[in-house]
């Protein structure tokens, strides 16, 4: 049994940096003294820290993407500080990354206890990566072996995509996590459909941690909507709905939950429907598809 913590994570502005360690540290404790063993943080969480760049940087999309970029050392540090003290896995708020070779990825770090650190980037951008922000690609996607199980990552857009989740649970993934960060109700839903999806299909818990409220310095992460949430296969062992703990929409704070990885295993040797035995199934019949004239 894995005790996992979703937050529904707000965008602060901090005056210095004691300000931001002082709120992370406070919601990794909470989490913790909750019994939390995993805690999720959502996709661009960290945005928040071009704050420390003050406002004419911090407001500008290249301008933020530099500053935030700058301070993820110290705060993978503060991350990695914080999950050995308290025991935890964390996967800490994504951020945008300035690599060596000029290109900017969209990295979330996943770190142990033991002072592992593991990295995601996300596959797929959105338009607004795309177009306006220019964020690239990463190259990857990666499971991560560890003492909770094995996890993977599909970063917000990357969970509407069911082939990228799909090669995570062929390659034993058993807890999905997917952090968000949508401007609105209906980029919430499509992150909240496709994480229900890839839990019912791969027969999995999927984690869902969002960013919400309003950020009036950020262009990039102006408007923030979601609800925290934690999802499994609608089956044996499993709540009817698939719902295994839900927030409530922009509410700030966690969401607990209890990812029975006995049950995974049980509903996927022998639940009700056999959804991820039965995948391949779907390449016998794709190429049969056929036209039939009804006029």
């Amino acid at each position: 049994m894995v005790r996992i913590a979703a937050a529904a994570y707000p965008i602060d502005w901090f005056d210095g940096w004691q300000q931001y360690e002082a709120k992370l540290s406070g919601w990794v404790d909470e989490a913790a003294r909750a019994g939390a063993e995993l805690l999720v943080f959502p996709e661009y969480g960290a945005m928040e820290l071009a704050s420390l760049a003050g406002k004419p940087r911090a407001s500008d999309l290249q301008g933020s993407i530099d500053a935030v970029s700058d301070a993820m050392p110290e705060a993978d540090a503060l991350h990695s500080k914080l999950a050995a003290r308290y025991g935890v896995h964390i996967l800490g708020a994504s951020a945008p990354v300035r690599l060596a070779d000029g290109r900017t990825v969209n990295r979330a770090s996943l770190f142990t206890p033991e002072g592992n650190v593991g990295i995601q980037d996300k596959l797929i951008m959105t338009r607004f990566e795309r177009e306006s922000w220019y964020v690239d690609p990463g190259a990857e996607a990666r499971v991560f072996d560890t003492s909770l199980g094995r996890l993977g990552v599909a970063v917000c857009y990357d969970s509407e995509f069911p082939l990228i989740a799909r090669s995570m649970v062929e390659a034993g993934v058993e807890i999905l996590l997917v952090p968000s960060c949508t401007e609105k109700l209906a980029g919430y839903w499509r992150v909240r459909i496709g994480a229900m999806a890839r839990a019912l299909e791969g027969q999995c818990v999927a984690v869902h941690a969002p960013t919400v409220g309003d950020v009036d310095w950020s262009e990039a992460v102006d408007s923030n909507v979601g609800a925290a949430a934690v999802y499994g296969p609608p089956d044996r062992g499993f709540p009817a709905t698939g719902v295994l703990s839900e927030g409530v929409l922009n509410q700030a704070g966690w969401v607990y939950a209890e990812a029975d990885r006995d049950a995974i295993a049980e509903v996927r040797a022998d639940g009700g429907v056999l959804n991820m035995r039965h995948w391949d199934e779907q390449d016998e019949r794709l190429g049969r598809v056929k036209a039939v004239s009804l006029v």
